[in-house]
């Protein structure tokens, strides 16, 4: 059977118990843990003051950690989250000792928050209803945390697509803003994950009195396998953005060519009547043309030859 009790209004318990087995598991679920609920932990559990002081933290920790003790593992993780189009790190502490599992966090990870109610509704779906071990649990919601980066990744890939049909449809001033935001968010969910997979095999070797070594190492090497794919889609995507990036620098910087080129020309053709007008604006003597009947439209043919003879001259060279 599996109970909940709400012990306080940021703490919540979920009991874990298969009637078939002679163990259960506690698994507290703490949202923004303030002074009263990290002297609740110090009262119940003989944590390090330290692990402590870290996990209520306003602020997030600089790196993934695991730091093992003499009955419980300590362990940080950050996770990607989409804020407003941006990704963003959500950090997770947790406390995994002897029949017992602890997750602190801001309440700002959806998909810890939803697997904790299913949980709360069916504990049969986990793992850990049938080994009954802390060290499965916590596999069972690396699991879940874990492919959920799967759901970021294809809305990244659907963003991409996007990006590539409007440089392609000569928006490319759009596309430039649009490329930015994907290249930080990638940016950003490679920092985020990055030292999962080192801290994963990490795990494969905890030790349970309750479950065989070896099925503890299966289920962590599944979540190592899953941290490689999703490093491989990563530098894949990398990759295309990177692609995308080039092609349209590429087509602004021929579309600026081409706005200078247009200007070069029309500069060049207009200098043959620029010259004669400064020309024939002297006040010199003897100018010609000047006082004659049909002076002023010997002027215009003058001129209009000039840029003709222009014309022709791009022509030729194929610059028009």
């Amino acid at each position: 059977m599996s109970s909940w009790e709400k012990i306080s209004s940021k703490i919540q318990r979920l009991v874990i118990d298969n009637p078939k087995t002679s163990y259960k598991i506690e698994w507290f679920n703490i949202v923004n843990a303030g002074k009263t609920e990290i002297d609740y932990l110090r009262k119940n559990f003989q944590f390090d003051l330290q692990h402590l002081k870290a996990s209520s933290g306003k602020t997030l920790a600089q790196r993934p950690d695991l730091m093992e003790q003499n009955d419980y593992v300590f362990l940080i993780l950050h996770f990607p989250i989409l804020n407003n189009g941006n990704i963003e790190a959500g950090e997770i502490d947790f406390f995994i000792g002897h029949q017992y599992l602890i997750t602190l966090h801001n309440g700002n990870i959806p998909v810890l928050n939803d697997f904790f109610q299913t949980a709360k509704k069916d504990q049969t779906m986990l793992k850990a209803y049938q080994a009954e071990s802390s060290a499965i649990l916590l596999a069972d919601i690396l699991d879940k945390l874990i492919k959920s980066v799967y759901y970021l990744l294809d809305d990244t890939s659907k963003d991409i697509n996007k990006v590539e049909r409007i440089i392609f449809a000569q928006q490319q001033k759009q596309a430039v803003a649009l490329i930015l935001n994907l290249r930080r968010n990638i940016i950003n969910i490679r920092r985020i994950l990055q030292n999962h997979k080192n801290i994963l095999k990490k795990l494969t070797e905890m030790k349970s009195t309750l479950v065989d070594d070896q099925e503890i190492k299966q289920n962590y090497e599944r979540l190592v396998e899953h941290s490689k794919r999703i490093w491989e889609i990563l530098e894949n995507q990398k990759e295309m953005v990177e692609v995308l990036n080039n092609t349209n620098e590429s087509l602004l910087n021929n579309t600026l060519s081409n706005i200078m080129k247009t200007l070069t020309i029309f500069s060049v053709i207009v200098f043959p009547l620029t010259l004669l007008a400064a020309i024939f604006g002297m006040n010199a003597i003897n100018m010609p043309f000047v006082n004659q009947p049909f002076g002023f439209w010997y002027i215009i043919i003058i001129m209009l030859t000039g840029s003709l003879i222009m014309l022709l001259i791009f022509r030729k060279k194929k610059w028009l």
